[in-house]
Formats: structure tokens, sequence, C-alpha cells
């Protein structure tokens, strides 16, 4: 047997499989990490904040994509024509009311705070989603991390056995990834929450011809990794050090999401953003930093109170059963979530009772990591055609996230090419909407 033939055959499938391994695990690439220059971080300019004694842990960020309408959701605005057939209904905050269509969340407002006066410019899905993830307007020549990316870099990751940000659905092209930061900040990707994680598992070796591998591996690097001791190197071999501590990891276990009793499954909706939205608690509970839960179907320029009410309800027992989740648990003040959408629908109903695309005027939510409790921040006019009320622009809002988060503000990283970002260009926090 041509011995040389068998090792370089062993060793190029020793180097796929770890590859996909930290693909699977870190949600990162082999060779970006070599290529990818790191940011070099520089004090900016002092925001005059008061600090934020006690941020959040972790934050669980539920993007509705497609354009989530503000009217049939958070803003209702009974009696109006341009509300058409939803109605208001109460909730468990006094004066707050919002759309019938989500009744379960209207019990746990008294933990949440909605702000009812975003507003944009972007009124393409594209890149209001861009602009909503990383507080920049979409550009050719350069990716933009997202907050998740940010609070890594920052922050750190807390559980060292598990990837530091976890995105859960369908989208093929991941928005607020790890943009020019290194690729280790990349989010491990999902599709399925209740497939478990792929690729987990030796499928070819066993434990000591596994081991016997990475060792030889090890000792045919060495003489590359001494002669190029640096960074960039040193971070590719760490790499492959998180992957396999990783896949022999038991917190692996926190992905298979049929360890969870079958009621509180049940209780989160038998959909992928109801699993997501558990497999998000789960997550936190074991100290990830970031999580992402997407739902798309918002884009209702037709047959919108058809379409509205069947997101609402998926959304509506997701976000309900995770909000008293967390807060059962003791996780709600540590963990920050957060709903959001690009922009919101057109008051006016058009002609195939739709609403179209309206970055005017939209409603988000925001729970827990020290956020009010049955609070209104902002005001949109009679019709919710206009901000007339405390405006507030999405750099604003993801400041505002970010400060939850300890993220620092006043801090500049450089982009490859040496240009300066901060985690929410030129944003400033709300903070009346702080406990």
């Amino acid at each position: 047997m041509n011995t040389s033939a068998h090792f370089r055959a062993g060793e190029f499938t020793r180097r796929r499989f770890l590859s996909g391994a930290a693909k699977t695990f870190l949600g990162v690439s082999a060779a970006p990490a070599l290529l990818s220059a790191k940011a070099n971080a520089a004090l900016g300019p002092n925001l005059g904040l008061p600090p934020r004694m006690a941020p959040a842990k972790s934050v669980i960020y539920l993007y509705m994509s497609g354009g989530m309408t503000h009217m049939d959701t958070l803003d209702p605005k009974p009696g109006h024509e341009n509300q058409g057939p939803t109605r208001a209904i109460k909730t468990s905050a006094d004066g707050i009311q919002i759309s019938e269509y989500l009744p379960q969340l209207a019990n746990y407002m008294d933990k949440a705070t909605v702000v009812r006066s975003m507003t944009s410019t972007a009124g393409a899905h594209d890149q209001g989603n861009y602009l909503m993830h990383t507080s920049y307007d979409q550009r050719a020549t350069i990716r933009h991390p997202g907050i998740g990316a940010w609070m890594l870099k920052f922050r750190g990751r807390m559980n060292p056995n598990l990837p530091g940000s976890v995105y859960v659905g369908g989208s093929s092209r991941i928005n607020g990834g790890a943009g020019f930061f290194e690729s280790a900040f990349e989010p491990l990707a999902i599709n399925d929450p209740n497939a478990g994680l792929k690729n987990s598992k030796r499928r070819d070796a066993t434990e000591e011809t596994f081991n016997h591998r990475l060792d030889l591996a090890g000792e045919l690097d060495a003489d590359f990794r001494q002669r190029y001791d640096l960074k960039k190197v040193r971070a590719y071999t760490s790499m492959y050090d998180d992957a396999v501590r990783i896949m022999t990891s038991k917190d692996l276990e926190v992905f298979d999401l049929s360890k969870e009793d079958t009621t509180m499954r049940d209780a989160y909706g038998d959909n992928p953003f109801g699993q997501g939205c558990l497999l998000a608690r789960r997550l936190v509970e074991r100290e990830v930093r970031a999580v992402e839960v997407s739902l798309g179907g918002w884009d209702t320029h037709n047959n919108n109170f058809i379409t509205a009410p069947e997101r609402c309800e998926t959304l509506d027992q997701g976000l309900a059963t995770l909000l008293g989740d967390l807060d059962r648990r003791g996780l709600l003040d540590q963990t920050l979530v957060v709903l959001t959408t690009e922009f919101g629908r057109t008051p006016t109903i058009n002609q195939n009772a739709g609403r179209d695309h309206y970055p005017r005027a939209f409603s988000t939510l925001l729970a827990g990591g020290g956020i009010k409790g049955g609070y209104v921040y902002g005001k949109t006019s009679d019709g919710a055609e206009e901000v007339v009320e405390n405006a507030v622009k999405i750099p604003d809002f993801n400041a505002t996230i970010a400060y939850a988060l300890g993220v620092p503000l006043d801090h500049v990283l450089y982009s490859p090419s040496k240009r300066p970002f901060t985690v929410a260009h030129k944003g400033e926090p709300v903070l009346d909407l702080f406990a």
C-alpha cells in the first residue's frame, strides 16, 4: 500500500471533517479566518452616558422578515378608517391596547415596552433588513457586523463549549453576522430547530483513531506554527481546538429539543418559529450570548387581514410563552428580548385588501434586560401615518439594545480598509426605556 497516498487521503479527510465541524459548531470557516483582518479597538468620543451597572447577559432577537404591520399588531387605532377589521384589546398593562391577533402577548405586556415611533428611510426589504441589523446602509464594498458580533467582540463568550451566537431560521443570507470581524464571530446557522445539531458526531473514525490523527497533524504543523507565529495562524489553530472541544461537550444536548417536556414544546407552538423560541431559551439558559429567531411572511401586499392573523398566531404563541418561560426561570432580567422588523405597512389599505411597504412609522417591542414593563414610548398620528412624538431612528433603537447589553457605544473598531465604525453608527440610546 502506498503509505504516502494513504496519509494524504487521511489528511484530506481529517481537514475536511474538522473544517466542517468548525463551521457547524462555531459558525466559522477555516479559510476566511486566515484571510480576514482583525479589527483594532480604540476609544471613541465620550458620549457622557451613565454606566450600565448590570447589563443583560444575553439577547434573544426575534426578527419579523417582510415588514410587520404595526396597525394590526402593536399600534392599533380603533375607530379610524385605516384600521380595517382588526380590533384592539386590553392588556395586562393599564392603558395599553394591542391587536386582537395577539391575545397571549396581551397577558405579558406588563413586562414589555412598545416603541410606537420607529422611523426609517429604507423602504426596500434588503436595505431595510440590513439597516435594522447593522445600523448602516448596505454597501457593495463592506459587510457590517450585527449586534451579536459586537456583543461577542466586547464581552466574549460565556460558555466556551457552545457557539457564542446562533441564528435560527430559513434565510440563506444572514444579515447581522460577523461582517468585517473575524469569522469566529459569525453565528451558527440552524435551519430547523427540531433537527438538532447536524454533523456533530465522528462518522469515519474511532476516538482512538481520531485522536491519533489530531496528534499527527499537530506534529506536522508544529514547524509551520513556530515559523509563522502570527495572530491569524494562532486563530486558525484555536478554531480547530474549539471544534474538537465542542464535539465532546455534554452541552451539545442543548440543541436536542426532545429533552424538553412535551407540554412545554406544545406551549411554544408546533412550528419552526415556536420551537426556535424554545431553543433560544435553552441556549441562553446555557449562557449563549446572542440568539436570533426569524419569522417570515409579513409582506402582506395582498390579503393582509388573512395573512396577518396567521402570522400573529405563530408570533403570539412563541413570544408569549418565551416571556413567561424566561420569567419563571429567573432569566428575564438578564435576557433582553427584542421584537423587530425592517419597516411597517401602509396605514391605508390598498385595492387588494393589503398594506404596502411603510418605513415612515412602525413599531417594535423590548422586554427583560432592565427594560421597563407596561410602557409605551412614542406616538403616531390618529391614523398611524406619521410619528408625532419621540421619533426613534434605527441607529437609536440599536444603540438602546447595545446599551442594555453593556456594549460600549463610544468604542471605534476599524475595518480591514481602516475605516472607523461603532456599534450603532451615531445612534443614541433611549434612556427612558430603562427601569
